[in-house]
């Protein structure tokens, strides 16, 4: 007779069990699938970077090197909705340089973030916020154990042109300009 009971106790507790599971997978469809999330506004103004850009400044001689004319060719694609993702050939005083960078918007910091490497084994990470038509991106560089303050400074001047200036500080606040420029959006050849 005890078998009896504690089969049929068992049995009460599986058929309860299936029933919450069936319940709560009920409630779950009846919600339908999350939604993807869709971009904001943030990840919106990346979108000015995307397409082909040509790149000409002048680089002071400095910690990153010596000083000289440099251009580069540069192909900003987006990636998905969210981010956009650049490549560069560049060339100047220290040789032919390819970067590789991703930009996007952390919404929990509430700032723009860059993250590029290059063929010259740099890896820099900056953070950026943007004020009507102008971004500025800071980052912090090692170099032989001191650390120098980074503030790159790109202002649009419409939507196919930027100028921009990068410059670098011992204690962020005597800041030392170490390179300028200006792209041009190329235009895009229409199929004849």
């Amino acid at each position: 007779m005890l078998g009896g009971l504690n089969e049929e106790k068992t049995m009460k507790r599986a058929v309860g069990t299936t029933l919450i599971v069936l319940f709560c997978t009920c409630m779950l469809w009846g919600q339908g699938a999350p939604q993807m999330p869709k971009p904001g506004p943030e990840q919106q103004r990346l979108q000015y970077f995307v397409g082909e850009w040509h790149t000409a400044g002048d680089m002071k001689p400095s910690p990153f090197g010596p000083g000289g004319k440099f251009t580069s060719s540069d192909h900003n694609m987006k990636f998905g909705d969210f981010f956009v993702m650049l490549h560069s050939d560049g060339q100047g005083a220290m040789g032919n340089v390819k970067t590789v960078a991703g930009m996007g918007y952390d919404s929990k910091e509430k700032l723009y973030s860059y993250d590029e490497y290059n063929t010259m084994g740099v890896h820099q990470v900056s953070k950026g916020t943007v004020s009507g038509d102008t971004w500025t991106w800071t980052n912090d560089s090692d170099f032989g154990g001191k650390t120098i303050k980074g503030r790159f400074i790109l202002k649009e001047l419409s939507p196919k042109s930027y100028t921009f200036k990068y410059e670098i500080s011992d204690d962020g606040n005597a800041w030392t300009n170490v390179m300028e420029g200006k792209s041009t959006k190329v235009e895009e050849k229409s199929a004849k």
